[in-house]
């Protein structure tokens, strides 16, 4: 595909929404940060895990894993900036608490929440300031939550890291999610709302779908600010099913499943070409993984428009979305308009 502008002209005062969490926004907001238009990065505040969760046992703060890595992803403030960011620390042998385990950008994200009296929004404008970055991060919602999936045998499982590792942690067959839901009644941060309410594009995905993406859907009045948001909706289909939340999803699926939650339709979904290398469709396949495929007429019986390109970066030794390939998919209607 041939583009007669440079990327970064193509949304120049643009208001752009991403709603996701997890490492799948990396991509978008990587790249989406070379252009001049308006992004605030919108995360899940749903995870339980790793050094997140021992921040909230320890001092009662909300989970700061994908705040921070939208933050980074986000940063012009140069490679060491978001080297320290992403620091972590090595585990204590002996099993013991301290920094060991934890995440320096968790740790920094805490002090400054401190620092700021406890006022979590305070810190995270301290946050973009140190690492200048490009964009707004803000969480879906300022109330503590927990993640719950039930499963088609009745099975509840609560905690988004259980869900997330189930697949990993349990052998032989599992039984597919039925429904995720919150465990009480969240209340959504009112500038978040502000946000998706004056978006020109909102970008859902990429991400672990009921774990990174569908949480935000499940905070009060987010997924009806979406739907009434005059902005064009974009779904970021995900490369490969999940063990244990995806198993045998079609691309139909996962734009199903967006419908169900978001209560409506998005106005475009963007789908791999489904090639792959060979070797990495094995190393995939070991951990029960394989790619999405790209059922694009059914896609197009869901949604008004499909895009199906080559999104994955070429020579690589994981499967991810190319972070230009994706953006540039993204802004395509705006070149052509242009």
């Amino acid at each position: 595909m041939t583009f007669s502008r440079a990327p970064r002209d193509l949304l120049a005062e643009k208001r752009v929404v991403t709603i996701g969490g997890g490492t799948g926004p990396f991509a978008v907001l990587s790249s989406l940060k070379q252009t001049h238009c308006d992004i605030t990065a919108i995360v899940s505040m749903a995870d339980s895990g790793g050094s997140s969760r021992r921040l909230m046992d320890e001092f009662g703060q909300l989970p700061f894993g994908d705040l921070r890595q939208a933050l980074v992803a986000l940063s012009r403030n140069g490679v060491l900036w978001r080297d320290v960011f992403n620091f972590r620390f090595r585990a204590n042998p002996d099993g013991s608490s301290g920094v060991g385990g934890h995440s320096l950008g968790n740790l920094i994200i805490s002090a400054l929440q401190e620092i700021n009296g406890g006022d979590l929004l305070a810190a995270i404008l301290d946050a973009q300031e140190l690492l200048e970055t490009a964009g707004n991060v803000l969480p879906v919602t300022l109330d503590h939550t927990t993640l719950c999936a039930e499963l088609e045998d009745g099975t509840t499982i609560q905690g988004e890291t259980n869900i997330d590792l189930r697949g990993e942690h349990e052998a032989g067959d599992l039984s597919p999610i039925r429904r995720v839901f919150l465990d009480h009644p969240t209340l959504p941060c009112h500038q978040a709302l502000r946000a998706i309410r004056r978006a020109d594009v909102i970008i859902i995905g990429p991400g672990d779908l009921y774990t990174s993406i569908i949480p935000n859907l499940l905070v009060e009045g987010v997924a009806r600010a979406i739907r009434e948001s005059e902005a064009e909706k974009v779904y970021v289909c995900n490369l490969m099913t999940k063990r244990g939340e995806t198993d045998g999803f079609k691309a139909s699926d996962f734009v199903a499943t967006i419908h169900h939650y978001l209560g409506g339709r998005v106005d475009r979904v963007l789908l791999h070409d489904g090639e792959f290398p060979p070797s990495l469709l094995e190393q995939y396949a070991s951990q029960s993984q394989y790619p999405v495929q790209p059922d694009s007429e059914t896609v197009q019986t869901l949604v008004p428009e499909v895009v199906v390109e080559r999104l994955t970066a070429p020579n690589v030794d994981y499967v991810r979305h190319d972070p230009e390939r994706l953006v540039r998919a993204v802004l395509a209607p705006y070149l052509a308009a242009g």
